[in-house]
């Protein structure tokens, strides 16, 4: 038996393995029929969208979803290997009050243990949720509820412009689109605030790898694997320019790609960094320290598509027609030159940066401990 009636606020905490294993199906199978909430890894946000959505866990994660894995009490981890980013330099701290339950392909991951106790099944995540939905498991609607009611009043918080753009971005989308998403700020703001309508859309995130740049291959490889149907690429103005080239791709073979530059002339993460650690003594990453960025607009145009510079995310309802057309186009959409990404946690110290307001925070705690 996986699963105990003693636990009363378990969540299932899902990463890309379930993808792989073919397990997405069973997964939301398993949520609808028990009410228990979705969390998931960055690379695995695509798999708990639209109202499955609740957050994603780790240093940049949304702040709901760390809190509710400080006061649940069981984890049942599926295809995510649980690195340093998402569970902290110091495991103990993790999930303090709950049991752990990991299920993963990889029996090396499996061999670091998170928590002294934990339960581990060296299995297919498609095998194991079959297991899962063999078993007698309750209605845990009034837990879900919680998280929801929590999710909402923190909702308001910790919002930069990057943020409030992919709001805006996911407003305009389709149904079910895929999203390739390049290295950078521009990652961390999709993977907090990216939600799609549907539960089949794709995000297409490179996690630990780390490829700044791959944001319109990765969206050039979606279209061509879908019979060359619409695409949409979201990335930063650094990961843009290492791969810019690739318009012409698009152009010669008319493929209906959708590109959002989220342009705050640094490169982000690092200036963020330079910003906060080194006294604002930029290298390489903002105008005073050796970079500088393009008119993304006539480039585009000099490759044949259809572009333009917007001074604020708001304009973006005027190129709804460009966004669920069928032709080529780049929307380049400036952000302040600081835009940081919020929260972040320190793995060293377990810190979140900035502080909550304490009402509100200890508000959210009442609702997740009532």
């Amino acid at each position: 038996m996986i699963f105990r009636s003693t636990y009363n606020k378990p969540i299932l905490l899902l990463g890309n393995g379930v993808r792989t294993a073919g397990a997405v199906d069973l997964v939301h199978e398993f949520a609808n029929r028990t009410n228990i909430p979705i969390l998931t890894t960055m690379n695995g946000v695509d798999l708990a969208q639209d109202d499955f959505h609740i957050g994603f866990i780790g240093t940049h994660g949304n702040r709901i979803a760390n809190m509710i894995i400080n006061e649940c009490d069981l984890v049942i981890s599926i295809g995510a290997r649980l690195g340093i980013r998402q569970v902290g330099r110091y495991t103990k701290n993790f999930a303090p009050k709950a049991k752990l339950v990991r299920c993963d392909i990889d029996e090396y991951e499996l061999s670091r243990n998170i928590k002294e106790d934990e339960k581990k099944f060296h299995t297919d995540a498609r095998d194991f949720m079959r297991m899962l939905l063999d078993e007698e498991i309750g209605d845990y609607s009034g837990w879900r509820e919680k998280c929801l009611k929590a999710k909402k009043i923190l909702d308001i918080y910790d919002k930069q412009p990057g943020n409030l753009a992919i709001e805006k971005i996911a407003t305009l989308l389709p149904e079910n689109p895929i999203v390739s998403v390049d290295v950078g700020m521009n990652q961390c703001w999709c993977a907090q605030s990216l939600v799609l309508k549907g539960h089949k859309g794709r995000i297409h995130i490179s996690g630990g790898y780390g490829t700044m740049g791959c944001g319109l291959p990765f969206a050039i490889g979606a279209c061509v694997s879908t019979g060359y149907k619409k695409s949409f690429c979201i990335t930063g103005d650094g990961g843009f320019q290492m791969n810019i080239q690739e318009l012409e791709t698009v152009k010669r073979e008319k493929m209906p790609i959708k590109i959002f530059v989220l342009n705050n002339h640094v490169l982000g993460k690092i200036s963020e960094t330079q910003y906060f650690d080194m006294n604002g003594r930029f290298a390489n990453t903002a105008l005073s320290g050796g970079y500088s960025v393009p008119d993304f607009k006539k480039i585009s145009e000099a490759y044949g598509i259809r572009a333009t510079s917007l001074n604020s995310y708001d304009e973006l309802d005027s190129y709804k027609n460009w966004i669920l057309d069928d032709k080529a186009c780049l929307i380049d959409i400036l952000l302040p030159k600081e835009s940081f990404l919020t929260p972040k946690i320190k793995f060293e110290t377990g810190r979140v940066r900035p502080d909550l307001d304490e009402n509100v925070e200890n508000e959210v705690i009442r609702i997740l401990r009532g």
